[in-house]
């Protein structure tokens, strides 16, 4: 499930807010255990998801370097070569 949470600060283009929202969605997921929340904790669950992405925004839009940006394109590739980890 974490796997889908990328880096998103620094890129060329710069993060857009559905990709800010996917990391969020996909870290309360993690947190939450929960996939899918059911009824009951739907809008608790919701609500994790708008203010993380909130925070996470604000965050990514405060940092500063002096790096030159990422290509996305070259970083997916990357992560294409690296294994992915299996319990043991």
């Amino acid at each position: 499930m974490c796997r889908n949470i990328k880096t998103l600060f620094n890129f060329d283009p710069p993060v857009t807010p559905e990709e800010i929202q996917n990391a969020s969605l996909q870290f309360v997921r993690k947190i939450s255990g929960f996939t899918k929340p059911s009824k009951a904790n739907e809008a608790a669950f919701l609500a994790a998801v708008h203010e993380i992405a909130k925070v996470s925004a604000r965050l990514i839009h405060s940092l500063e370097t002096s790096a030159p940006p990422k290509n996305r394109e070259e970083e997916a590739a990357k992560r294409r070569l690296v294994p992915l980890r299996t319990a043991t």
